[in-house]
């Protein structure tokens, strides 16, 4: 059973094994980029039905991208979760002005992120 497709942005290939990890174990059907370039990229190609953004990366950062795609009449309307270490409450109440609609600090439990994708 297919739960959705979810576009996971990070340069770690550590978390992106991970967090694709998690998602195919919980019937979610993982799409990877590894910069904010590409995960703009891959939003407009792949059209993912939620994208799962890191902060730190180098190039265009997890912000700028989530400004980017929020901002864009073709993306706008598939929801940004952030994922990072940032977790300061500064970094999430920024995130969500982007337009993200949650944010998670890493590392995040397995358990924890398939439940709020279930809740999105």
């Amino acid at each position: 059973m297919d739960s959705g497709k979810i576009l996971v942005v990070d340069d770690s290939p550590t978390d992106l094994h991970i967090l694709s990890g998690y998602l195919v174990s919980n019937g979610f059907t993982p799409v990877t980029a590894s910069s904010g370039e590409e995960a703009i990229d891959k939003a407009h190609q792949e059209h993912p039905d939620l994208i799962l953004m890191d902060i730190v990366m180098p190039g265009m950062n997890g912000f700028e991208a989530t400004r980017t795609l929020t901002r864009d009449p073709k993306t706008s309307h598939i929801p940004i979760v952030m994922i990072s270490s940032k977790g300061q409450d500064t970094d999430k109440l920024w995130g969500k002005r982007q337009g993200a609609i949650d944010y998670l600090v890493k590392p995040v439990r397995e358990s924890s992120l398939i439940q709020k994708l279930k809740d999105l």
